[in-house]
């Protein structure tokens, strides 16, 4: 059953490094990978494609529903994204991408349309699945809910630096009245806002190497997976009990 399958939720703004440790994490793990930014990335480049205004929000919910997405997790923490089977390189990554799926991403009916296909990426053996409403909204029942920050300066250079490093023209101080500005929409947005889940861990990763915080969710989590594989041994076993009393 999918509900039995263990998730990893690390949600957090842009620049938090969720995307990198998530990748790592599932790595690590042999388990499945959701990136769920990409999901909105993909639906901006592929209304883009199709010439779609993303104002027209029913024929942009429509396309949401049709996206065939998935995340492959790379050694150097970025991931290769396959839309309908095809790989769009660095098209996703841009800045005017990135706008456009925040964008989107605040509209409720957009929302719904990828919530279903975001929990079919939910598969054995487990799934560390990184966003900004994987633990409040997509995943309730995550087996553990991180949520990762870091100093708005911080993380507008290191994004500054990935974006650099793959050969895009960027401003630092426009990378930061962006990330300023994304923070509050996402914040302040009705359907699923930025905000941590009530039973999350915040990690505040300004000071800390990718390795510390991968190493850091990993000891969070073994103890979480002990837990919930002894939960289900005893139900599994008093279940079987049952059926042997009845005979």
């Amino acid at each position: 059953m999918p509900s039995k399958v263990p998730v990893l939720c690390l949600d957090g703004p842009s620049g938090s490094g969720k995307g990198t440790v998530g990748q790592i994490c599932a790595q690590r793990l042999g388990w499945q990978y959701l990136d769920s930014g990409a999901i909105y990335r993909s639906l901006a480049f592929s209304l883009r494609q199709a010439g779609i205004d993303a104002a027209d929000i029913n024929s942009a919910a429509q396309q949401a529903a049709q996206l065939q997405v998935a995340c492959l997790p790379g050694p150097d923490g970025s991931a290769k994204i396959m839309v309908n089977g095809v790989d769009t390189g660095q098209d996703l990554r841009t800045e005017e991408i990135g706008e456009l799926a925040s964008k989107l991403a605040s509209e409720p009916r957009i929302r719904d349309a990828v919530l279903a296909a975001q929990r079919r990426a939910r598969r054995p053996p487990g799934l560390v699945a990184d966003g900004r409403d994987m633990g409040t909204t997509v995943f309730p029942d995550a087996t553990l809910k991180i949520f990762l920050t870091a100093a708005p300066q911080v993380r507008a250079e290191r994004r500054y630096k990935q974006l650099k490093l793959k050969g895009f023209d960027v401003n630092l101080a426009h990378l930061f009245e962006v990330i300023q500005d994304r923070d509050a929409r996402d914040a302040q947005r009705s359907a699923s806002p930025l905000v941590p889940a009530d039973d999350a861990v915040t990690l505040d990763t300004s000071d800390l190497e990718i390795n510390e915080v991968v190493s850091r969710v990993l000891d969070l989590l073994q103890p979480r997976l002990v837990h919930e594989r002894a939960g289900r041994t005893s139900i599994t076993s008093a279940s079987s009990g049952g059926d042997s009393r009845d005979r």
